[in-house]
């Protein structure tokens, strides 16, 4: 039987973690992939030396997931088209927006057989539609593409707290292959064919989160919380259902990807987080993300305006009053007590 050749794309925080599972896998199923995993890494200066050369000798990503030990087994490439050369399965887990210029530079690499994974939160929603990142990842490269996503944040995982993910594949064989390649101990996966759904889960639950950190603000308890996360999910729920009907699955938000991971994110994460010094401060949400963040980027109240934009263009605002309630407040100086007024 043939090897699977495995290429991951990206390497920050997530993709590093993600880096020593799929090593340790390759090495523990030797028999379905081939030892050496490579790792696309964008090249950087860290005190006078390479990124890749410092991952590839000390093995350790020092810049993004400092003191967590990578498997001998993961090399670093700093060149896109080397790291995807004949590569069977790629892992994508980098920033979105820079999807669509790295596939572009892969096309007529990868093996004829090629199938990917996407581990990117988030989607892409203008007033014209929605797009999943899987889909495009598909629509460029022309392969199938399954998607990752859970209650993982990624310095637990590195560290090999207990925690699931799930991964949303269309093809039964291919979640096999999958469910070997990232399945641990302490990282299980749960296989199911909904990756549309678990897409959707995996954004607008930071639009929910938002809301979680405006009522931590406000002092507003557990109790309160609870309900915004409950209505959260059933405004999720609803929109999936509304917009992609029978391709999304009820049970999908039941996984980690949907329940779990809404509830990681509401209690911990950079939405609710800000969103609380927002309640705390009336400071704007851009100096906010500047002070706290250390130059990363807010997804839920991003998300939150493309869904009002998506619903505005359907005139369907009213039918998602949490959604709504979140984008007004952060907008269009809403009071913040809306968030349990207005719901």
């Amino acid at each position: 039987m043939t090897r699977e050749s495995v290429c991951i794309i990206g390497s920050g925080n997530w993709g590093s973690a993600i880096a020593k599972i799929v090593g340790e896998n390759a090495v523990q199923h030797s028999t379905v992939f081939e030892r050496h995993v490579r790792q696309w890494v964008f090249e950087e200066t860290i005190n006078g030396e390479k990124l890749t050369d410092i991952i590839n000798t000390k093995h350790e990503n020092v810049k993004y997931l400092k003191g967590v030990k990578l498997p001998h087994n993961v090399v670093a490439v700093p060149d896109i088209v080397e790291a995807c050369k004949g590569a069977s399965l790629v892992v994508f887990v980098l920033p979105h927006q820079f999807v669509r210029g790295v596939c572009e530079k892969m096309k007529g690499y990868l093996a004829p057989n090629a199938r990917a994974i996407s581990l990117i939160k988030g989607l892409e929603i203008t007033p014209s539609g929605i797009r999943l990142f899987s889909e495009e990842i598909s629509r460029i490269l022309d392969i199938p593409c399954a998607a990752l996503s859970g209650a993982n944040i990624a310095d637990e995982v590195a560290r090999e707290k207990f925690c699931e993910s799930t991964v949303g594949c269309s093809s039964l064989a291919d979640g096999e292959v999958f469910h070997k390649l990232f399945d641990t101990p302490y990282f299980r996966i749960n296989v199911i064919q909904d990756h549309v759904g678990l897409q959707l889960c995996g954004a607008l639950k930071n639009v929910v989160a938002v809301g979680a950190g405006l009522s931590d603000g406000l002092g507003y308890g557990s109790n309160t919380k609870a309900a915004i996360i409950r209505r959260g999910m059933m405004e999720m729920r609803k929109f999936g259902q509304t917009f992609f009907g029978d391709m999304v699955q009820n049970d999908t938000f039941f996984e980690s990807c949907g329940v779990a991971d809404l509830i990681t994110t509401c209690s911990a994460g950079r939405n609710r987080k800000v969103a609380e010094a927002f309640a705390k401060t009336g400071q704007p949400i851009e100096k906010l993300e500047a002070e706290l963040l250390n130059g990363q980027k807010l997804q839920g109240t991003l998300t939150a305006q493309e869904v009002h934009e998506f619903l505005s263009a359907r005139n369907l605002v009213d039918m998602f009053p949490l959604f709504n309630t979140v984008y007004r407040i952060i907008y269009e100086n809403m009071d913040v007590t809306a968030i349990v007024r207005d719901i």
